[in-house]
């Protein structure tokens, strides 16, 4: 597996591909992030994964300094998945002495759920994905389901910008006992795993109830905080929203996106799952 550290080896490593698909990562690579590789070697000649724990979508510096950090074990896991690089510049490398560029995406879907929990989260992303998409002339992006707002955010940078990477939505992975993968999961131990897990219980719990007929957003948003009270937790958000907008809903007459954020321990987890009504 060849590691490239710099924008200009990424750059001559890519030039003569006739497509490449982009999975970019924080690291900590598990089988979730390999979904996207194998997504992305299907569709793509070159495939490259970057590995890059980017400072600016960090609010606290503590969840910064303890993100794990695994270069060798995820260059060995992005190789059995299929990737022919990693690109795992450091942060002078994409933010360079005198870096006064950043990219915002404006409206509802930066400034609710992570946006409002974490002021300035999606100028990071936003930045970084659009320096990545750049520097790796990529074809196509892959990016996970898990973190929904994100992709809307990914998908509406692109769409604005004009860029020429088609971004690729890729179901949540998760665990068999349907906690959704993440890197974070590595940091719970294990008896706040098994709290962790009232998470996809509270929003199957939801999808039931929906199911039964029930259409009040309201009544959706207090199974789900039941369930999550029931195992101890207490969340930041939990909140009924138009897919596409991150409008909340009051009603649920067509499909919503029902999302969760919440601190198991010390590891704030986020899931989400599209809910559809009864007949929808």
């Amino acid at each position: 597996m060849r590691i490239i550290r710099t924008i200009d080896e990424l750059r001559d490593a890519s030039r003569s591909a006739a497509s490449i698909g982009l999975v970019p990562t924080m690291g900590a690579l598990h089988e979730g992030h390999l979904s996207l590789v194998r997504a992305a070697r299907a569709e793509n000649e070159l495939v490259v994964v970057s590995v890059f724990v980017n400072p600016t979508q960090f609010n606290d510096p503590a969840d910064l300094a303890a993100y794990p950090r695994t270069e060798a074990r995820d260059a060995d896991l992005a190789a059995s998945a299929g990737a022919d690089l990693v690109f795992a510049p450091n942060a002078a490398e994409m933010y360079p002495e005198g870096h006064a560029t950043s990219v915002h995406v404006t409206g509802p879907i930066t400034e609710v759920l992570e946006g409002a929990s974490r002021p300035g989260h999606f100028d990071g992303v936003a930045t970084v994905v659009a320096k990545l998409l750049i520097a790796a002339q990529a074809t196509r992006a892959y990016f996970g389901q898990k973190d929904a707002q994100q992709l809307l955010v990914v998908q509406r940078l692109v769409r604005d910008l004009r860029l020429p990477t088609e971004i690729v939505p890729c179901p949540t992975s998760r665990e068999t006992d349907g906690l959704a993968r993440s890197s974070r999961n590595e940091r719970l131990s294990a008896p706040d795993r098994a709290v962790a897990l009232a998470i996809p219980r509270a929003l199957a719990a939801a999808a039931v109830v929906l199911a039964a007929g029930e259409t009040r957003a309201s009544a959706l948003v207090s199974t789900v905080t039941g369930v999550l009270a029931e195992a101890g937790l207490e969340p930041e958000y939990v909140a009924i929203v138009d897919p596409e907008t991150l409008v909340r809903r009051v009603t649920v007459e067509a499909p919503v996106l029902c999302a969760i954020a919440t601190r198991v321990g010390d590891v704030r987890l986020i899931d989400n799952e599209i809910l559809v009504p009864a007949g929808g």
